[in-house]
């Protein structure tokens, strides 16, 4: 008889009341393994403890912390399968140390984010959120103060050339804006064949009319955009971050907001989430703000619930799934002795 594959999912996925908050998932691929079992973990707060280390084989996490403290001694759980892209809230290195894949979907994110990426830059190339108020308040009289800004023709420049930045030029190629990137991991020619010139940042800061930062969050990306780099852009520029708060330097980005050193910005990430709703960065009207949620769509849910939900069926399965983050423990001959219990426990289709 095949032995039980029990997957935990982190209670935040769950709304108030106890119902699923994120809509279809893809749990379907899941529940109709007979030897799977899914089930909503307690709320543990912000870490998972290390019980669940031994008690399931796969966790599907949203927010929680998933620590050495929660993997080492791991003996039976076989992937950590992250609902998003972004691992920071994983100990990648303790992943690989107790053979526990790490995984993520790249797929799933790709179109949403990018789609919201643009959104930013739309509604404030076109004062939207300003022209909302002013219609609210009755204050027709002030619209001719806030003419938006046409896009053909301009500068869009991407920091970072990755999935989501590669996505973003696909969306913004009928605008007819010229494309410029930074990413020291690209290639000229690789730059060009996505439609953008490859250029230094500091360049790029000058020259962009609306700057994307679309790069992950690394040692060397924390605070990429300090206050001297903020300050090469253009009085007319507009700064969008769909990526990860720390790579900007939040409190030198509030003061050129604050001089009008640059006309505005579009932030779904802050350096400490939530953002403390008397944080001055709040107070100004050149800003749009979403609370690391403008790109939450039936669309992006869908697509990283079935990547996250696919990742964890095929080690179910005995399988190595596409999107691995840690693959240095794809050579460990323990990991793969736990990829083969699963081979041995699948019952035959």
């Amino acid at each position: 008889m095949a032995s039980v594959f029990r997957v935990g999912m982190t209670h935040d996925f769950l709304k108030a009341d106890g119902s699923p908050g994120f809509g279809e998932i893809g749990l379907d691929l899941l529940q109709q393994c007979p030897h799977i079992q899914t089930e909503f973990l307690p709320n543990y707060g912000s870490e998972l403890p290390a019980a669940l280390a031994h008690e399931f084989d796969a966790l599907l996490v949203l927010a929680p912390q998933v620590t050495a403290q929660t993997l080492d001694g791991a003996s039976r759980l076989a992937i950590v399968a992250r609902f998003g892209v972004g691992y920071d809230n994983v100990d990648v290195a303790a992943c690989t140390r107790n053979d526990v894949l790490l995984t993520i979907t790249p797929a799933g994110v790709r179109r949403p984010v990018a789609v919201s990426a643009l959104t930013l830059l739309l509604a404030l190339s076109h004062k939207l959120l300003i022209k909302d108020r002013l219609t609210r308040e009755g204050r027709w009289g002030e619209k001719l103060q806030h003419m938006g800004v046409g896009l053909t023709g301009r500068t869009l420049g991407l920091i970072g050339l990755g999935n989501i930045g590669r996505e973003v030029l696909r969306v913004a190629t009928p605008l007819e804006m010229r494309h410029v990137v930074f990413d020291p991991f690209v290639t000229a020619d690789a730059a060009r064949s996505s439609g953008a010139e490859l250029m230094e940042l500091d360049q790029l800061l000058k020259e962009s009319d609306f700057v994307c930062v679309c790069c992950s969050l690394t040692p060397q990306t924390y605070h990429l955009l300090n206050a001297t780099r903020l300050a090469r852009m253009k009085p007319t520029a507009f700064l969008i971050n769909v990526a990860r708060g720390p790579v900007v330097d939040q409190a030198a980005l509030t003061h050129v907001l604050q001089a009008q050193n640059i006309a505005g910005a579009g932030l779904d990430v802050f350096e400490k989430e939530p953002i403390d709703i008397h944080d001055p960065l709040l107070k100004l009207e050149n800003v749009i703000v979403s609370p690391h949620a403008v790109c939450w769509t039936d669309e992006l849910f869908r697509g990283i619930g079935r990547d996250a939900c696919q990742s964890i069926l095929d080690v179910a399965h005995g399988r190595v799934p596409e999107f691995v983050v840690n693959r240095d423990v794809l050579d460990r001959a323990s990991f793969r002795g736990k990829l083969a219990r699963q081979v041995a426990s699948t019952p035959p289709r």
